[in-house]
């Protein structure tokens, strides 16, 4: 078993930067690709980024790309969302996940989930 615990939600204006962190607990946290999901109210949950287990590769949707930066420090058991220019359709409920996978997209690939965190953005 993981658990994840995410942090760093919270109200912004529209241009600004959020941090999101989850910090891992459980298993070994580096045998583990994560991700981050977001899912805004009325949506489906949609991908956002992942990043694979040594923190080499990273992937990103066109729709965050150069905005959001996926990392992970493996020492503290934590995978870092900063998350810059944020607009108001990035207002959503933000999830960490972990996979045994080396690297994943797709939401039904990951198998442990975090409670979630809210960002808001205003306009």
């Amino acid at each position: 078993q993981v658990q994840l615990v995410e942090s760093g939600g919270g109200l912004v204006q529209a241009g600004g930067s959020l941090r999101l962190s989850c910090v891992a607990s459980g298993r070994t946290f580096n045998n583990y690709g994560m991700g981050w999901f977001r899912q805004a109210s009325g949506k489906e949950r949609e991908f956002v980024a992942a990043i694979n287990w040594g923190g080499s590769s990273t992937y990103y949707p066109d729709s965050v790309k150069g905005r959001f930066t996926i990392s992970r420090d493996n020492a503290k058991n934590t995978v870092y969302l900063q998350m810059n220019s944020l607009k108001p359709e990035d207002t959503a409920v933000y999830y960490c996940a972990a996979t045994l996978n080396y690297i994943e997209v797709s939401s039904t690939r990951y198998t442990y989930w975090g409670q979630g965190t809210q960002v808001t953005v205003s306009s």
